[in-house]
């Protein structure tokens, strides 16, 4: 059956409509609808973990090898749910500046169309995050006052290329995480469900973001990129710092401060998240966005 979306034709379609229309097609043909897709009424079992091992910020430390394996468990389903809930501050700010860059816009263009698909892709994405999140039996984790204050700002100012990288960098990090989580047989059912539904939904957000960076960018002079990058890299280290609330490790019943220690000092995560980011990072030299002052804080964040 064919679901693709009928849209009036336009004499003179641009590329950026080209992978709107494109993106809209997919959106029409693969989506899910979290409320019926994920098991939210079998109890959690605590036989799983909420995470890959791996994935763990203790991982690979003297702590983790002191830990039973029910304890390992419970970090990692608190971690899991404090990701969620930085997603989901994440997601919020996304939304809002999507929603500011297509304001007063053409309605009728498919570009304009995909922004409202992508925000309400990201309401629905938020929804399941706060429910898993829940089901795991974890608090509401918020990112630190700061955090917050520094979301807010940010997402105040950003524009053009300086959005659409930020929203790239969050996406970028946790598509790979998530691709580990939901092929790992030994994360817990729901969550791994949860982990395909983002995965395949965010890949169109993320081609999305991709190409409005580089259209951006086509316009940006010397001076403004070199304020962007700053700006990106600056956002990079502040969600990547904020996805594991130190709480968790109290929550789980550790030692929160040799937890935090030892998840500070831990090169098997660092290396994980380096991992994660090699793409992303490659896309961003290949733009002219990894300059000089911008690496500080992707190398503080451990993302390179």
């Amino acid at each position: 059956m064919d679901v693709s979306i009928s849209r009036p034709e336009t004499t003179s379609p641009t590329p950026e409509d080209d992978v709107a229309r494109r993106l809209l097609d997919s959106s029409a043909q693969l989506s899910y609808d979290p409320l019926t897709e994920v098991d939210w009424e079998t109890p959690l079992d605590k036989d799983f973990h909420g995470a890959s091992p791996e994935w763990s910020t203790l991982y690979g430390t003297a702590y983790w090898n002191e830990l039973t394996d029910a304890q390992r468990k419970e970090l990692t389903r608190q971690e899991a749910a404090s990701v969620a809930s930085t997603g989901i501050w994440f997601e919020m700010i996304l939304q809002q500046m999507v929603l500011r860059d297509i304001y007063a816009k053409d309605p009728t263009a498919d570009t304009f169309q995909w922004a409202l698909t992508e925000i309400a892709d990201e309401c629905r994405h938020s929804i399941m995050f706060a429910r898993g999140a829940k089901k795991l039996r974890a608090p509401a984790y918020r990112p630190h006052r700061i955090a917050v204050e520094l979301g807010r700002f940010f997402k105040t100012v950003a524009f053009g290329e300086a959005a659409y990288a930020a929203i790239l960098v969050a996406e970028e990090v946790l598509d790979v995480m998530q691709r580990d989580w939901m092929r790992d047989e030994r994360v817990v059912p729901f969550v791994r469900t949860i982990n395909n539904i983002h995965v395949v939904e965010e890949s169109r957000h993320m081609k999305f973001a991709r190409d409005e960076t580089r259209k951006r960018l086509a316009r940006a002079g010397r001076v403004r990129r070199h304020i962007h990058s700053v700006l990106i890299a600056v956002a990079a280290y502040v969600i990547t710092t904020s996805m594991v609330n130190r709480k968790v490790y109290a929550n789980a019943g550790l030692e929160e401060k040799r937890a935090v220690r030892e998840a500070k000092a831990n090169e098997h995560h660092k290396s994980m998240m380096r991992s994660s980011c090699s793409g992303l990072m490659e896309f961003l030299a290949s733009v002219g966005l990894l300059t000089k002052p911008a690496l500080i804080f992707y190398k503080r964040a451990d993302l390179i």
